[in-house]
């Protein structure tokens, strides 16, 4: 059995296999669902447990431990790929008592329909003893539901975070061991999951700032034993800092705007903007949504499609809205055939961008001579709007 530190041991399990999350959410590498077992001196507690798909690899690695008692099992969060197993191991082990705050308790008792008498909530900051190891719970909402609390072992230095940091990779290592691919695994993880919520997430940076970490066990993917790496990409991912880049995602049904962008593309490049570009037909949502965590600037291909957006660009801008990015400016361009309000359309599905809407450039039919020097001219507003927020690549 893996083992973080003395008497502290990973018992979750890797998911392989896993495509697709929430029926949304692309899983190229997988996951895990990560539990955690602490032995103490006089008590023990697991720490969340695992996707129902999962509870027999659980009980196996409990058993495996040779793990006859359960005291307290931590719930740092209600989504059920860490609390769908509780009822099958309060099953198991009927004596444990289910320790949360009270408004993960209620959100428990409504999906999972554990009894009321099965629970213990504390507050923030509270502590618990295990004998000699020493647990403090810390209230950290909106990572990325309202009730998230984590688990700071003090005696270890080990800050258990749920889904804060996590990262979607199954990996049969323990502990980072390639920080390249880990990175890249924890931005599409902030950018699909956590980045709608940036405000709550500074907070909950800051509060964390007093803790002696040592080691960050997250409930997805492998455990930072330098949490430096992790929390330093989180402060920049969550700064109001912006790069010298345009996300362009569109879709081209008769070669107009596929022309264009191509023109357009040319045309940032030209001027020492980064570009990436998104053909909507084939792309993965994962992928479009990391590039939106640094972005300056969105802009949006389409054609129209009965006087509005084709609805794959429809998407995408609603997928921009969800996901609030911190980018800067938004434009549009594409072309229609004999009318529409494509333009009023997408803006209007993104409220929650607080962006600048720069000068649309839609062509009627085919892209002609003037349609281009539009397009040059958008890529020079939005040189001018990079230079003025002194931002580079």
């Amino acid at each position: 059995m893996r083992q973080l530190k003395p008497n502290i041991y990973f018992v979750g399990a890797i998911d392989w296999d896993r495509r697709l999350f929430d029926e949304l959410i692309p899983l190229p590498d997988g996951t895990s669902y990560n539990a955690y077992l602490i032995k103490g001196s006089e008590k023990t507690a697991l720490l969340d447990t695992v996707d129902p798909t999962k509870t027999t690899v659980l009980i196996d690695n409990l058993i495996k431990l040779g793990v006859d008692r359960i005291d307290y099992i931590i719930a740092h969060h209600a989504e059920q790929d860490h609390s769908g197993s509780i009822p099958d191991i309060l099953m198991l082990y009927p004596d444990a008592k289910v320790v949360t705050n009270p408004k993960c308790k209620g959100m428990l008792i409504d999906l999972l329909n554990i009894s009321e008498d099965k629970f213990i909530t504390v507050d923030d900051g509270q502590t618990l003893s295990l004998g000699d190891k020493t647990l403090q719970f810390l209230y950290i909402p909106w990572v990325h539901w309202p009730e998230t609390i984590g688990t700071y072992l003090q005696e270890d230095k080990i800050f258990f975070p749920c889904d804060f940091f996590g990262s979607h990779l199954a990996t049969s290592g323990l502990f980072v061991d390639d920080e390249a691919v880990v990175y890249e695994a924890a931005k599409r993880y902030y950018a699909e999951i956590m980045m709608p919520f940036r405000a709550p997430i500074k907070k909950n940076l800051e509060k964390i700032k007093a803790l002696e970490i040592e080691m960050i066990a997250p409930s997805h993917g492998p455990v930072y034993d330098r949490p430096e790496f992790i929390i330093d990409a989180y402060k920049d991912w969550v700064s109001d800092q912006v790069k010298n880049e345009v996300v362009l995602p569109y879709i081209s049904m008769h070669d107009s705007t596929r022309k264009m962008v191509e023109h357009f593309v040319d045309a940032l490049i030209e001027r020492g903007i980064t570009v990436k570009q998104f053909n909507l037909g084939v792309t993965d949502i994962g992928k479009l949504a990391m590039s939106l965590v640094d972005a300056a600037t969105i802009v949006l291909g389409s054609p129209t499609v009965l006087t509005g957006a084709h609805p794959k660009v429809a998407y995408a801008a609603i997928l921009a809205n969800a996901l609030r990015p911190k980018t800067k400016f938004a434009s549009i361009i594409g072309s229609y055939g004999w009318g529409g309000r494509m333009v009023e359309q997408l803006t209007g599905l993104m409220p929650n961008l607080k962006v600048e809407i720069l000068t649309p450039v839609i062509a009627k039919g085919h892209p002609k001579d003037d349609d281009f020097m539009a397009l040059d001219k958008l890529a020079d507003e939005i040189l001018d709007k990079h230079k003025e927020l002194k931002i580079s690549s």
